[in-house]
Parts: C-alpha cells; sequence; structure tokens
C-alpha cells in the first residue's frame, strides 16, 4: 500500500504532508514516557508486516495491521506509522521520502477511525464482540486505507482509474485475511494483557 515517488501530483503531496503533521502533532501531544515502548513496538509490528508486499502497477498491497495499531495506540497511530514508513523508504525504497506524508495518512487515517468505531466495544464487551470487533477493526484499516489511496490517486489524474480498480479488487482477499489476524490478536491482548486495550476491569466472557 505505499505509493511510489514520481507518481502523485504537487497538490495531493502537499495535502498529504499537512493532513499528517496535524496527525503527527495530535499523536505526540497525547502521548507519553510510558507510552513510548509500546509505540515503539507496534511501529516494529507494523514494519515487519508491511515488508513481504505484491507490486500493483505505481502502488503495492500487503498485510499493515493498521487497525490494530489504531486499535492500541489512537491518534499515536500517526507518529508510530511515520517513523515504521520512514525506515522503509530509507532501508528498502519502499514507497519513497516524497510521499511519506501521503502514505503515512492513507495507512494512519483508518488506524484512528477503527480506533473510535470499534476501541469501545472492545472495552466493555464480551469475548465474542471483541474478537468480531478485531475482525472489523482490521477490515476497516484496510477498506479505508485501499478508498484514500484510491482518491489520492484519481485526485492526480484520470489515467489511474483501471490501477484504482485494480488495487480495491486486490485488497478484498487482504481485508479478510487482515480482519482475521487482528480478531485474533486482539483477544490475545485481551487475555494476556488487557490494560495494553484500555481494559482496567473484568470483562464479560
Amino acid at each position: 500500500m505505499h505509493i511510489s515517488e514520481g507518481v502523485l501530483s504537487p497538490a495531493v503531496l502537499i495535502a498529504g504532508a499537512l493532513l499528517t503533521a496535524g496527525g503527527v502533532a495530535i499523536g505526540l501531544k497525547k502521548m507519553d514516557y510510558a507510552k513510548i515502548p509500546g509505540v515503539a513496538v507496534l511501529s516494529s509490528a507494523f514494519f515487519v508486516a508491511s515488508l513481504i508486499h505484491v507490486p500493483i502497477g505505481p502502488v503495492s498491497a500487503h498485510l499493515i495491521l493498521n487497525g490494530l495499531v489504531g486499535i492500541i495506540l489512537g491518534w499515536m497511530a500517526f507518529p508510530s506509522i511515520l517513523v515504521a514508513l520512514l525506515l522503509q523508504a530509507v532501508l528498502f525504497q519502499f514507497g519513497g521520502i516524497t510521499t511519506l506524508g501521503v502514505n503515512t495518512m492513507i495507512m494512519a487515517a483508518p488506524a484512528v477511525s477503527a480506533y473510535y468505531l470499534f476501541s469501545f466495544l472492545i472495552k466493555k464487551g464480551n469475548h465474542a464482540i471483541i474478537a468480531v470487533s478485531g475482525f472489523f477493526a482490521g477490515i476497516t484499516g484496510i477498506g479505508l486505507a485501499s478508498l484514500l489511496m484510491a482518491i489520492s490517486l484519481i485526485g492526480t489524474g484520470e489515467e489511474f482509474i483501471n490501477i484504482v480498480k485494480l488495487i480495491i479488487l486486490s485488497h478484498i482477499p487482504v481485508m479478510v485475511v487482515e480482519g482475521i489476524i487482528t480478531g485474533f490478536c486482539i483477544l490475545f491482548f485481551k487475555r494476556v494483557k488487557p490494560e495494553l486495550l484500555g481494559i482496567t476491569e473484568g470483562v464479560k466472557s
């Protein structure tokens, strides 16, 4: 889900950079020293999950786990994902420096959306609700990211319409796989470290 350099228009690049800067500023404001290790771990998980990718024209398809990152970090997903994407761009030439803002927005904004849509269900629900919420958080992360990528490409030029259709179709199975993995991860964290999910009292089983 990385957009390569030299693809997007200057207007889209600037808009993505500004929106990401705002998201990162909010994320840093909400971050304290106690949360830094968790942010680092989730950055590493995102970094590893998105290393294996399948090229699709000027972009790529792969797992990103942004739904999981969002559920745990909320707005802190912005600086977490930014750091991971910067390292990927520098070390492996995935995406690029000029597209860093857009790529971060594409993956971090859905993460924050998943947080607001499903975190309260995960904090208050029973095992079944937690699993289903985690599943749809994973789907939301990939689905909204695909939509934002499509908007970025179409905003650059109508010649990307066919590629956009391919991107959306190719990410449907990725959405399902991401949803299953996220659901299992959320259940695992609920059992072994519920405070990571913001759960501070017993969860109904």
